[in-house]
């Protein structure tokens, strides 16, 4: 295309390049970020934000920040900057909790592993029938590591698990268990059966009009209360059912909201070709609900992921319960800053990683609106 606004130029021609008022950065800006007035106020005054912001952040988070070997002694002669000294020295507190700490390599693995099985789910060329076998070894591998007490492992009490592997393990078997039982509540609601119907309706409007804090009230103060003498059941097991109790009853509203959005032809053509029901929902009409649900469920995922940190009411400590209690050592209190954004980076990493592979599948789906 040069060469031809060259050769235009070199005969006399007009240039056919088009003006930097349509192209370009300029054209961007004016029309993006100027082209009202009450966009250019809000353009600036944004601007004036981050420019009276930003600034000290990084100061703050860089420029005057102490480094990951200082001691708190140091931090506080000079509070000016970050005090990355007390991430080193608390890290593994709080990624762990309070795993012994000869023994922290196994919920290193834990992590890793349970992110090798995330990965590999979201690959949609492994999406056969041994993916579930391949979770249920993982599943497997996790408890081996996290219990032990086989292999020459030594036994760890899960009241003393703790930090992101908890967090790990409450949402995505939590999310697991949650969703094949949210599917069978969205048909259920559906169903022509008055009694399963009933039974469906009472129980998602029960479970979606209460908050979660009080389902795990419930699960660790009355539910042993309502159990026969010498029977008890382990904490963060009733954690983990309250938690699936709550996913399975928001998922199904989202999972609901797609089978009403498929045509009414689609069953039609089903039961013309003599399918069952349980055929037609597995093959045809259930693939095509949960594309269009997508958005929802990944927003009920990364709800749910984050209300983990709930679970510090009933004395369990996840990621977030393990950096309040870092922060409770008399000699490194008070740098909260410090310890919320560590845990916050964490937090984000795995939520922005859903949210992008929602979008990606909602593409590969053709399920994706562009505007």
């Amino acid at each position: 295309m040069t060469d031809n606004v060259q050769n235009a130029q070199s005969v006399g021609l007009p240039d056919e390049r088009p003006p930097s008022n349509i192209v370009g950065p300029l054209a961007w800006l004016r029309n993006n970020l100027f082209n009202s007035w009450y966009n250019a106020i809000l353009t600036v005054l944004v601007l004036g934000l981050l420019a009276t912001a930003v600034p000290p952040f990084v100061n703050w988070l860089l420029v005057r920040a102490h480094g990951f070997d200082a001691a708190s002694t140091v931090c506080r002669q000079d509070a000016g900057g970050a005090c990355w000294g007390f991430i080193s020295e608390k890290l593994r507190f709080i990624m762990f909790g309070m795993f012994p700490w000869d023994e922290q390599w196994r919920p290193l693995v834990t992590i890793c592993v349970i992110i090798a099985l995330l990965v590999v789910s979201c690959d949609r060329r492994f999406w056969k029938p041994w993916l579930g076998l391949v979770w249920a070894a993982g599943l497997a591998l996790v408890a081996v590591l996290m219990w032990g007490g086989v292999l020459g492992l030594t036994y760890v009490e899960n009241t003393l698990w703790g930090g992101l592997p908890l967090t790990l393990i409450l949402s995505v078997i939590g999310l697991a268990v949650a969703f094949p039982a949210a599917i069978l509540l969205a048909l259920g609601r559906r169903s022509n059966m008055p009694a399963v119907k009933v039974l469906c309706v009472t129980y998602i409007e029960l479970i979606r009009g209460v908050p979660l804090i009080s389902l795990l009230f419930m699960a660790s103060v009355m539910l042993p209360l309502f159990l026969p003498n010498g029977v008890s059941i382990d904490k963060l097991l009733r954690a983990q059912i309250a938690f699936i109790m709550f996913a399975a009853a928001y998922m199904a509203e989202a999972i609901r909201g797609g089978l009403q959005a498929i045509p009414k032809g689609q069953y039609e053509a089903a039961d013309g070709l003599g399918l069952s029901y349980w055929q037609k929902m597995r093959k045809i009409v259930l693939p095509q609900a949960l594309a269009v649900a997508i958005p929802p469920l990944v927003n009920t995922f990364i709800s749910f992921f984050k209300d983990t940190s709930l679970v510090i009411i009933i004395g369990l400590y996840d990621l977030l319960g393990t950096a309040k209690a870092a922060l409770s050592d008399p000699s490194w209190r008070g740098f909260y800053r410090e310890a919320y954004l560590f845990i916050g980076v964490i937090y984000w990493v795995f939520c922005f990683s859903m949210s992008k592979y929602s979008q990606k599948l909602e593409r590969d789906l053709n399920r994706g609106h562009r505007r």
